[in-house]
């Protein structure tokens, strides 16, 4: 398969390249590659690795599961990711027979298209199971986002030493487990780290919001019929999941109503996924009073890759309010206030708050082993907490003693991520004696 010349890849620095591909002499083509991501996060970090390797060899056939990033990279999908982006532990339960179908479709397919590497992203409850079924075949297997072992059921381990050869891990947090029980792994590093765009750290917050609003039409008209100043804009982002959606963005919502009793002239926008996604807030906004849904813009910019578009409205907000998850790292990485909320369900939450051994649930405060951003989490999560919470960030002191925090977290992860996960694969691979 001939592909043509592949664009740079994001997450390596033009040193690293070179070291690749002049010191791993590897011909690997012709090379059949399955890979699967679960959700938006996933199909980003896998689009990534497939730049990587596309821009190693032009002749690599790939299969699986992913969205449109991971399709515009050459995957061949075998059905729609959303078939795996379900959430928590009682609501699996209920989608449990087409997961297992999924799985049963995939390992035939995979078995059938006799791929040489297996490469599970993130959603590893599902991905360590394929990953089971392929090792003993002689597939090279490689979970990519490290299971949460080092935050609970460590017990784990075990299984992920027969699925897999490789894990990459996005933290050096997440490394001693492993080391522990002597199974290679690799701390990459996450791709967020080289792929912002460092215009959104150096443009003025005034600049950045202008530019955000005359390069978005829904925006530009949403701010020219706004018949009133603008004192502060508030970005939210409530999940990509529709059961996280569902459960996350009413609570957001009281809290809007609730700051504009305080600051009838803030603003509020909230980025979505997709259209699709963007018709499910839009829904629940419109059951609200007039002078919150004339204060919220709910948009999807389809001209834009998506994780650029929400970065965009991140870095030209005042404050973001978000959801757990890979956006609270976007955030603290541009240099974002942030006030985090999250909600389970009640079953789900009681049995993973007996299991989980760490005590913070946002990516900044686990790496920075202290509680540098707040979290509202179940009970906690109300919309008189979140307005009460946000709005001490939107003074100038609060900002910036968050701000500094997240800085100084900042550069240590920098300093401690700079392995290429291309590098790490094909130097474990060349070790193995799969090749």
């Amino acid at each position: 398969m001939n592909k043509s010349q592949p664009e740079p890849p994001l997450t390596a620095d033009p040193s690293t390249q070179v070291a690749i591909t002049e010191n791993q002499p590897v011909q690997l083509q012709p090379l059949v590659i399955g890979i699967v991501a679960g959700e938006a996060s996933g199909d980003s970090l896998g689009a990534d690795f497939m730049r990587q390797m596309n821009a190693l060899c032009d002749d690599i056939v790939w299969v699986g599961v992913g969205g449109e990033l991971m399709q515009a990279q050459g995957l061949q999908p075998l059905f729609a990711m959303s078939r795996l982006s379900v959430m928590g532990l009682v609501e699996v339960v209920g989608h449990l027979p087409d997961l297992l179908k999924a799985r049963r479709q995939l390992i035939q397919a995979f078995t059938k298209a006799k791929i040489d590497w297996f490469i599970g992203i993130d959603a590893p409850d599902f991905n360590l199971r394929v990953a089971k079924k392929l090792k003993p075949k002689g597939i090279f297997c490689v979970q990519y986002v490290s299971p949460s072992i080092w935050a609970w059921r460590e017990s784990r381990i075990h299984d992920i030493k027969q699925a897999t050869h490789l894990v990459l891990c996005l933290f050096p947090f997440e490394l001693p487990v492993y080391q522990k029980h002597n199974h290679p792994a690799i701390c990459v590093g996450h791709p967020l780290l080289y792929t912002i765009d460092p215009a959104l750290l150096t443009t003025s917050l005034h600049d950045l919001r202008r530019g955000l609003v005359w390069s978005n039409p829904e925006l530009k008209q949403f701010f020219n019929e706004l018949h009133r100043d603008l004192s502060q804009l508030v970005c939210l982002m409530p999940g990509s999941r529709r059961s996280e959606i569902n459960a996350i963005l009413p609570l957001m919502l009281d809290a809007m109503q609730k700051l504009l009793l305080v600051d009838s002239q803030l603003c509020f926008i909230i980025p979505t996924i997709d259209k699709n996604h963007q018709f499910i807030v839009q829904d629940l906004i419109d059951g609200r009073n007039e002078q919150l849904r004339e204060a919220v813009m709910v948009v999807f910019d389809d001209n834009k890759n998506h994780a650029h578009f929400s970065q965009y409205v991140m870095a030209a907000s005042d404050l973001v309010i978000l959801a757990s998850g890979t956006a609270t790292l976007e955030a603290m990485l541009l240099r974002r206030p942030m006030v985090v909320v999250y909600q389970l369900n009640k079953l789900t939450y009681q049995i993973a708050k007996r299991l989980v051994t760490v005590p913070y649930v946002a990516l900044p405060n686990i790496l920075a082993n202290e509680r540098i951003v707040p979290e509202l989490i179940q009970d906690e999560a109300t919309g008189e907490s979140i307005c009460r919470t946000a709005t001490q960030l939107l003074q100038a002191r609060g900002c910036q003693e968050q701000q500094d925090k997240l800085d100084a977290v900042s550069a240590r992860l920098r300093e401690q991520s700079n392995q290429s996960p291309v590098h790490a694969v094909i130097d474990v691979w060349m070790d193995s004696n799969l090749w």
